[in-house]
């Protein structure tokens, strides 16, 4: 899963990467920003891709892409894909270098399923899940998740609506705890 995309010389990008095995990844894409280049789709952000990579020297590569999801096109609106950043520049912050960490991958997949299926009054409740979610899997928050683990259900999104106070509280306490 693409989180973010930034330029790298003339034609090339580097791409940070959520997978399930490997955690967060930072990878070299060569000529990626030419006119027709094969990998683009597949490395747009939000997308979900197979990815071929290569462990160089210094840094990872991405040798071929495949795409398989692109949830940017699915979070049609706007604040959708405003909130699905928010929550994205969160794991960025929060996760310096590489991290092999495989609970963000499921958190960051459900939460993008679940903003492209949810109803805009549940949109906000979501995020929040999807930050405490983060900042649990990262170490951060050891406090009990609405409806017991991190899905995304309206019985969970109806509990943080209700205590959204307490529930944006933590997130802050534990953006605190992580000293950024």
């Amino acid at each position: 899963m693409v989180l973010s995309r930034t330029p790298l010389g003339e034609t090339s990008a580097f791409i940070t990467l959520l997978t399930p095995g490997l955690g967060l990844v930072r990878a070299r894409a060569q000529s990626v920003r030419r006119p027709g280049a094969k990998l683009a789709a597949a490395l747009t952000t939000f997308a979900e891709s197979s990815l071929v990579l290569v462990r160089g020297r210094e840094s990872w590569r991405i040798a071929g892409a495949v795409l398989e999801e692109n949830w940017f096109l699915r979070m049609q609106y706007t604040a959708r894909r405003t909130r699905a950043s928010r929550v994205s520049g969160l794991v960025l912050r929060l996760v310096a270098g590489e991290a092999h960490d495989p609970g963000l991958f499921p958190v960051m997949n459900s939460f993008f399923e679940a903003l492209t299926v949810l109803p805009e009054d549940m949109q906000e409740a979501a995020e929040i899940l999807a930050a405490l979610c983060v900042l649990r899997a990262l170490g951060f928050d050891a406090g009990d998740l609405p409806g017991g683990n991190a899905a995304f259900t309206p019985p969970a999104l109806a509990e943080i609506q209700k205590n959204r106070t307490g529930y944006i509280a933590r997130i802050n306490d534990g953006i605190a705890a992580s000293g950024l």
